[in-house]
């Protein structure tokens, strides 16, 4: 299968993009399919690195993080992002029911499913949300700061969404599809 955006070999990537893809390497132990692709933009290779540093260093731990990637990937239907976000969950203590459920925005603790749908209604309303939405996520305990986390993680896993649609980016993880679920939301 051919990607409609080119999927860069990086032993023959030069430049700053070969830079990046080095890190990436020796942080991962591989570079991911996601990552040739964006470098063909070294630019949004390396927005898409700093916005991904910029969550990690925020409020949220890597688990919560995961549980939002998975909600958002499934709200815009990337299949690459929820094959990789379901092998990374995992790596971050993810269960198989915790991992499907993240994605239908349900959650064992009240908190963690408020901030899953927030998530979900920011992507789905393109940060149209209502103010009964913003009191929802408030009361279930996140403060103004959150809520800016949780649009920033919508902004940096859209990020990948959108590239992975135009890219049509062959899923390099084990693969996963939007809207197929072996768990059932309750």
């Amino acid at each position: 299968m051919s990607t409609r955006i080119e999927t860069l070999n990086p032993e023959t990537t030069t430049g700053k993009s070969k830079e990046l893809f080095n890190a990436v390497q020796s942080k991962l132990g591989f570079i991911p399919n996601l990552i040739k692709v964006f470098g063909n933009s070294p630019a949004t290779l390396q927005t898409y690195l700093s916005l991904g540093e910029l969550t990690a260093s925020g409020n949220f731990n890597n688990k919560f993080r995961e549980q939002l990637a998975l909600s958002i990937a499934e709200e815009n239907e990337c299949n690459y992002c929820l094959s990789a976000h379901t092998a990374i969950g995992k790596m971050n203590g993810l269960t198989e029911e915790q991992t499907e459920l993240s994605r239908q925005g349900i959650a064992a603790d009240e908190k963690t499913q408020a901030g899953l749908q927030f998530a979900q209604a920011v992507t789905k309303n393109r940060g149209q949300v209502s103010s009964e939405a913003i009191e929802a996520v408030k009361e279930a305990g996140y403060n103004d700061g959150d809520i800016l986390e949780i649009v920033l993680n919508v902004v940096s896993n859209t990020l990948t969404n959108y590239v992975n649609h135009i890219a049509e980016t062959e899923v390099d993880f084990p693969s996963v599809e939007a809207g197929k679920f072996s768990v059932a939301a309750n």
